[in-house]
């Protein structure tokens, strides 16, 4: 939803300025109120709430009405706190911040409209409206389809790095208890299968984060080069340790083939190296 209200604020004149001029096209809404809006909520698909208040009272003389239901337990209430913020225009209408509504409990915006005694209260819902202006892509299908399939592809890559981790732990202590002797490879195994479980979880805590729990609608470049570089560095480690494991080999077995353990060091210091050249580069770019 932050991203939401950035986007929001990035392009407030032109919304209100669309809404403004809506409104005007659409002429007195008093006289849709015979067929509760329904004409009105046609018009705007981010529209959820209108309700009326007397000017003089202050107090809500109608219903809340939604589009597809009416809720009498509002009408009667005081508005004086709502009427006291409103700063209108010359056009008798004014725009609130944007705010979550008690109602409807999502993330709206109130545009308040004076016409004769009346004062028309009408809750816009922001991310509909959003995407009402193509200010942001929100295709619901589409989007719950992809939702759930990054929630199993998260879900599943957190049950592999358990179960790597518990694999791992299990096949050491079974080594250590039921064999004889202990090799210093032994050692380094489960420490490289435990590297491997870290970079997959968090690697698959990242992917719910950002496309299932909290979606994003907007491209976070930060957030993408701090996911890469969390990934890569967990790798670097876990490759770091098997070409620790390799030079031990090597120098106690096989010290003729040295030149191995060489090349996979050169490799990861490459990797190093790429990675160091990519967190510059963002840097600059932010």
């Amino acid at each position: 939803m932050k991203e939401f209200l950035e986007i929001y604020d990035q392009n407030r004149d032109k919304i209100e300025f669309f809404l403004q001029e809506s409104l005007k096209n659409i002429g007195n809404l008093g006289t849709y109120k015979k067929n509760k809006f329904a004409e009105v909520f046609d018009i705007f698909p981010s529209l959820e709430l209108i309700y009326l208040v007397n000017k003089t009272s202050k107090n809500q003389i109608s219903a809340n009405i939604y589009k597809n239901k009416i809720d009498e337990k509002a009408k009667d209430k005081d508005r004086s706190h709502l009427i006291s913020k409103l700063e209108f225009k010359d056009n008798n209408m004014a725009f609130s911040t944007p705010y979550i509504s008690s109602a409807t409990r999502s993330n709206c915006i109130t545009v308040t409209i004076k016409e004769n005694d009346t004062i028309i209260f009408l809750d816009f819902r922001i991310d509909v409206l959003l995407e009402r202006l193509n200010l942001i892509e929100l295709h619901k299908p589409f989007h719950s389809a992809t939702k759930l399939f990054y929630m199993l592809a998260g879900f599943s890559m957190i049950a592999l790095s358990v179960f790597i981790i518990l694999y791992s732990l299990y096949d050491f202590i079974i080594f250590v208890l039921f064999k004889e002797g202990i090799e210093l490879e032994v050692i380094f195994k489960p420490i490289i299968a435990l590297t491997l479980g870290i970079a997959i979880f968090d690697l698959a805590k990242t992917i719910l984060e950002q496309e299932v729990f909290f979606k994003s609608y907007s491209k976070n470049s930060r957030v993408e080069t701090k996911m890469i570089t969390k990934f890569l560095i967990t790798i670097i480690i876990a490759l770091s340790i098997e070409a620790l494991i390799v030079v031990f080999k090597i120098a106690i077995n096989d010290y003729d083939k040295m030149v191995n353990a060489l090349y996979l060091i050169t490799g990861i210091s490459l990797i190093l190296i790429a990675l160091a050249v990519f967190i510059k580069l963002t840097k600059n770019k932010v």
